[in-house]
This record gives structure tokens, sequence and C-alpha cells, in this order.
């Protein structure tokens, strides 16, 4: 009866465990450190060692294969109590099984405990898939570093491979991510690529100095998987935008856009990559998406002047204003007259130049009035200095007036015209030749002629200038042009402009003379006063 009664008691003790982990994870919270209830606690901690002293002593003493037992019968007469000493196992083993229901239950196992991350995804069944690649996940975590060469190679090794193994599970079209492995994988790649950029030891901008070698992350083995995880993670057609943003938040963007600032062109580039899919899914995140980027232009064109990632976020831009809904709200037309046009003002505008025209022609494509705004920006922004500078400008504004309409091009044509007045004679031959070649488009042409009687005298003095004293024999070709096309519309307005240019030329003059008489004058004066204060 020995093995009875130890069974016995062992169902009763596992019925006060059970008891005893009830009471302390009931939904009516209670603290086993403080002292609410002692007196419960302490019969519990108190019983459970008795009943395991208890379901020892019961336990018979191992015997030899002939003992007898007191009555004078053997072993083989106990053979009766075999029966329900099954019984009681068979009770035994059916209330361990409710126990271990319980507690598994109430105590998950952690999903990197269960699966080790080295074995493939091919030997596990379906339903542990999701496990296996947060386990994964979880490896690819550490960091290793890559300034040593001769650090932790097998480590490196090992993670690149368990990377090509997530990338390629996700590549599955039918593969449906759980909530835990979208956090897994948000958090990885987090790790991963949130970091500390090297300091920047050249203070030219990018742009400025083309001669600079560009710098390569010697992590890029691994960052460039890493990357390309994040972009076919959010490129799943079965991924809730409604559900991933809880992982991809404001938090996640504000990092990713920070990274755009990176040396390496191979990393910006696949963070373009990225961050287009994810303002193409997430629809909620696009208004954050502008505000943020909006602060870092702020930033660059008003403080620091020093950024990397200006021309691959204009063109994720160019894209985003394509697919702007007509008529344009007014946040879009604040973004074009805060964002982009003071975007022309910094000195390494060059690194960007064709991005920001590109979105700025989208703008007008949309809503062609906004040519005027975007014209006097330039010519508020306009270089005195650098002729670079107003090449590029002068190419974009050829853009512009090719789709201006007549009546927006009246109200800005006195101040353009006067700074292409500037640019007709610059001493610089490019600039001077880049001014002249406005008049061989056709669209320019017709509506500088439509509006000559107000054009015409204010360039006629710069090509007058040119014809008799510009030192390029390209430029005073350009310039005889220029004039005959004027000769061909209206020779009248030209002769007019002619007998115009040389009265004020002896205007000029005798200005001129009266004001060299004057210091003559005063240079006279000056030495009598002299010449008499040391005679006396």
């Amino acid at each position: 009866m020995g093995y009875e009664t130890a069974g016995l008691l062992l169902v009763s003790f596992l019925s006060q465990l059970h008891a005893f982990i009830s009471l302390v994870l009931s939904p009516k919270p209670m603290s086993i450190f403080v002292p609410e209830s002692p007196r419960l606690l302490l019969a519990a901690n108190s019983t459970i060692p008795t009943m395991l002293k208890q379901i020892l002593a019961k336990l018979p003493r191992k015997s030899s294969k002939n003992q007898n037992y007191p009555d004078g019968s053997n072993a083989t007469a106990d053979l009766s109590n075999n029966g329900s000493f099954t019984n009681t196992c068979n009770v035994i083993s059916s209330r361990l099984n409710v126990m271990k229901k319980m507690s598994s239950s109430i105590f998950p196992t952690s999903n990197g405990d269960m699966i080790q991350p080295h074995i493939p995804f091919k030997d596990v069944q379906n339903s542990e898939k999701p496990r296996l690649l947060i386990s994964k996940l979880n490896l690819c975590s550490v960091i290793y570093d890559f300034n040593d060469q001769d650090k932790d190679n097998a480590e490196k090794d090992q993670k690149r491979q368990v990377l090509v193994e997530i990338l390629d599970f996700l590549a599955s079209d039918s593969v449906k991510l759980t909530e835990p492995a979208m956090s897994a994988i948000c958090k990885t790649c987090g790790d991963n690529l949130f970091r500390e950029f090297p300091p920047k030891y050249s203070n030219s901008p990018r742009g400025e100095t083309e001669d600079e070698d560009p710098w390569f992350d010697p992590a890029w083995s691994h960052l460039q998987l890493v990357y390309e995880i994040l972009l076919r993670f959010v490129s799943l057609s079965s991924l809730d935008p409604k559900i991933a943003k809880q992982y991809i938040d404001h938090s996640f963007l504000l990092r990713l856009l920070n990274l755009f600032d990176s040396e390496d062109p191979r990393e910006r580039d696949c963070l373009k990559s990225v961050l287009h899919r994810i303002y193409g899914k997430f629809m909620v995140h696009r208004p954050f998406i502008r505000m943020a980027v909006s602060n870092i232009v702020y930033r660059f064109v008003f403080e620091t002047e020093k950024h990397n990632g200006i021309a691959e976020l204009l063109e994720i831009f160019g894209s985003v204003i394509s697919g702007f809904a007509l008529p344009l709200k007014k946040e879009h037309k604040v973004f074009l007259s805060r964002v982009l046009i003071p975007l022309h003002k910094p000195k390494s505008v060059g690194s960007y130049h064709h991005q920001l025209t590109y979105c700025v022609v989208q703008f007008i494509e949309k809503e062609p009035k906004l040519t005027s705004v975007v014209i006097n920006g330039l010519l508020k922004y306009w270089p005195v200095v650098s002729s670079q500078k107003q090449l590029m400008f002068l190419s974009e504004l050829e853009e512009l007036l090719e789709m201006i309409r007549t009546d927006e091009f009246e109200k800005i044509m006195v101040p353009l015209f006067r700074r292409i007045s500037c640019c007709l004679d610059s001493y610089h031959f490019q600039v001077a030749e880049r001014a002249h070649f406005l008049w061989n488009n056709e669209h320019i042409h017709h509506l500088i002629m439509c509006n000559r009687q107000v054009l015409m005298p204010i360039v006629f003095s710069s090509l007058q200038h040119n014809s008799k004293n510009h030192w390029n024999r390209n430029v005073l070709n350009l310039t005889q042009n220029v004039i005959k096309m004027f000769n061909e519309v209206d020779e009248q307005l030209v002769f007019s402009c002619q007998s115009k240019f040389e009265e004020d030329k002896s205007a000029t003059t005798v200005v001129a003379e009266r004001r060299r008489l004057t210091w003559e004058h005063l240079e006279t004066a000056a030495a009598a006063t002299t010449t008499c204060a040391v005679s006396c």
C-alpha cells in the first residue's frame, strides 16, 4: 500500500501547488513582497515541504528479489495490488498533464529558447517558422566591430549567412508575419542601422569639392542585407499598415531620416528606396514625413549648410509632388515657398540642383500660376559672385519660362530682365553665352518680342556694350544675332533705343567730366590751404 499512499499524497500535493499558483497569479493583484496576507503565504510555504517529506516517507524501501512480506506471503502475492497502483499512476499522469497545460498558459516559454537560430527554415514545420524567424533576428541584433578586420570573423560570417536566410524567407509571396515577428524585424533593423556616424573631417559641403573621394562604411556587408530585409518587409503584400505602424512609428522614422546624412552613397540609395516605399504604404505617416523632411531642410539652409542626403530626399519628393491632388493644398504651396525655393541659397546647391529643378517643375506643371512665385524666389537668391551658380540658375530659369503663361510673365518680366541684362555683359563668357541662348528658345523669344517695348530698352545697353567691348568672340557673335532679331521685328524700336543709348552715354560723359573737374577744384583748394598753413 506504500505506492498507493504515496500517489495519493502526490495528487494532494499537486492540488495544493495548483491552489498556491492560482492564488499568487489571481486577477486580484496581491504582492508576495507586501505582507497583505502573511498567514496564508506562510501556511502555503510550510505545507509544501511537509507534504514532500510525507511522500518520500511513504515510499517503500528497495527489497531483494525473493523478499517475503511480514504476513508470510511472497512478492507474487503483491501482484493483486498492481491494478490499484496502475490506476493511481494514471490519475497522477492525468493531473500532471493538466498542470503542464496550465503552467504553459501561465508561464509561456520565450520563442528564442524554443528553436535554435542555426536551424534552416526548411527543417521546421510552417507553424514553427515565425518562432525560428524571431530566433534568427535576435541573433542578428548583435553588432560587430568592422574597424578591426581580424576580430570575430567567424561570428561575422555566421551573422551574414543568417541575414541571407532571413532575406530568402521574406522573399516568399505567401509569408505572413505575426506581430512578434514584425516587432523583431524592426528591432533588429534599428539595432543595426541606427548608429552614430564618424566625425566629418572635411569642412566643405558635399558638391563643392568634386575630387573628394566618398567614404564607404566598412560594415556594408551586413548593412546592405539589413536594408534589403527592411525593404522586403515594408514591401510585403500581406503587411497590414494598421498593425505595422505600431512598430514603424514616428521615432523609427525620425531615426531613419537621420541616416540620410551618411557619407556612404550606397546607404543613401538604399534609404531612398525604403523611405519611398514607407511613404507609399503608410498613408498615416505622410504628413509627419513631410514635416520631418522640412525640418531637415530648414536646418540645412539656415543653420549648417551641411547635409549629404538632400539630393536623395528631393528625388523622393519629386515623385511625391507628381502625385499631389488638384487643387494644391495650402500645405503643399507652403512646402514650395519655404522649403524648395530657399534650397537655392546654399553654396552646395550644385550637388542637388538637378533634383531641385525637377521638384519645382512638378509644382509648375500642377499649378502654372506658381511660376511667378518661383521666379521671384530665384531673383531673391540670385548669386552675384559664383558664376557656376549663375549658370545653374539660368538653366532652371529657361525651363520655367518654357511653361510660363503670358499673364504670369508680365508680372515678373521687368525685374527678371534687369537680372538677365547683367548676365548678358558678364565678363564670364559662359554666363554671357547662357543668357544669350534664351533668345534661341522659341517660346521665350515669342514672349520677349510680344513685350519688346518694355524689354528692349532694359537689355539694349548691355547688348551695345558687348558689341564693342566684350573680349570673347562667341559672345560678340551672339550679341549681334540678338540685335539682328530685334531689327527684323521692329527696326524703329532699335533706332529709338540706339538714340536713347547715345543720349545716356553723352549724359554720362558730361556727369563724369563734371565730377572730374570738381575733384580737381577740391584738390587745388586743398593744396592752397596747405601751402598757406606752412608759410604761416
